[in-house]
């Protein structure tokens, strides 16, 4: 689960400048004094990722380019080209040239390529692992996903996080997942787990530094419901804010491709990283305490 030290010092080649988790990823580095530079080259483009390799002279490669739909993942039911240039072919192309240089690729993938199922019942409390395969390819989004997850594991050097409805505290990000359910007529309420980019994008910089390849659940221990979020909004946010919820049949009337309901399980993860903490109190103290507008306790 370890690649080869790489004795240079820290320098990061970042894809995904203009994505949620590629910004992020560029402020923690310049907060933690970390030299990290953005590819310019598209993924798809052997070539392109060579050049800015040769360029930049990276320790290690961030992927957090690809793409997710806009507004959603219905967008890749009709881009279906597109989709598999951006999540296959590019994801693979960089892992490959990376392969060829020695460098650990951390890879931000999904944790959308499971749903609940008789051996993982929901509310159970037991959650998929790393090395189980993926039930989910209701959308094409989470087949091309589940399809590069299996090729990419068959690499050494690369570190695939897998996401899930990430949040982080700013609240005013069309892209956080708490801010898109406030913002919907209609909300189904079903545990999931949930990644809180707070807690976990400077942990993704440790494992760089670990130099930590495979699989990776990348979530908080534990799951959290649709409605426990909107509470906690309701209680620490805006006293007045009221949703309603309904079915995943209902649901189905208004969306094009199913969406993935999971428990993944992240011990490995918090072995790995003791101090995490479970989405509960992730979301209390990374989220909802430092936004809090209300005199709760």
């Amino acid at each position: 689960m370890g690649f080869p030290a790489n004795n240079t010092p820290l320098n990061f080649l970042i894809y995904g400048r203009t994505g949620w988790i590629g910004g992020l990823l560029g402020k923690l580095c310049e907060a933690q004094g970390i030299s990290y530079s953005y590819g310019s080259g598209r993924l798809e483009n052997r070539a392109s990722i060579e050049n800015d390799i040769a360029t930049v002279k990276p320790s290690h490669v961030f992927n957090a380019a690809g793409v997710t739909g806009r507004p959603n993942v219905d967008w890749c039911e009709s881009h279906k080209v597109e989709t598999i240039r951006a999540n296959v072919v590019g994801t693979l192309t960089l892992a490959d040239v990376c392969n060829e240089k020695g460098l650990v690729v951390i890879n931000f993938a999904t944790g959308c390529i499971f749903e609940y199922d008789a051996a993982h019942p929901e509310g159970s409390g037991i959650g998929f692992k790393e090395e189980d395969t993926p039930n989910f390819i209701g959308s094409y989004y989470s087949k091309t996903k589940a399809m590069v997850e299996d090729l990419l594991s068959n690499y050494p050097n690369v570190c695939t996080l897998r996401v899930r409805m990430p949040i982080t505290s700013d609240l005013s990000n069309p892209r956080n997942f708490i801010t898109k359910i406030t913002r919907y007529d209609k909300v189904v309420n079903i545990p999931n787990s949930m990644t809180i980019l707070d807690e976990l994008l400077p942990i993704s910089i440790e494992m760089a530094k670990r130099n930590l390849t495979g699989i990776w659940n990348f979530t908080n221990p534990g799951v959290v419901s649709h409605n426990e979020i909107l509470e906690m909004y309701r209680d620490y946010i805006d006293p007045k804010f009221t949703w309603k919820n309904f079915n995943l049949e209902e649901q189905a009337k208004v969306i094009i491709a199913p969406r993935s309901n999971n428990e993944l399980d992240a011990s490995k993860l918090k072995k790995e990283f003791p101090e995490l903490l479970s989405i509960k109190e992730s979301l209390i103290k990374n989220v909802f305490k430092p936004n809090q507008k209300t005199s709760v306790a």
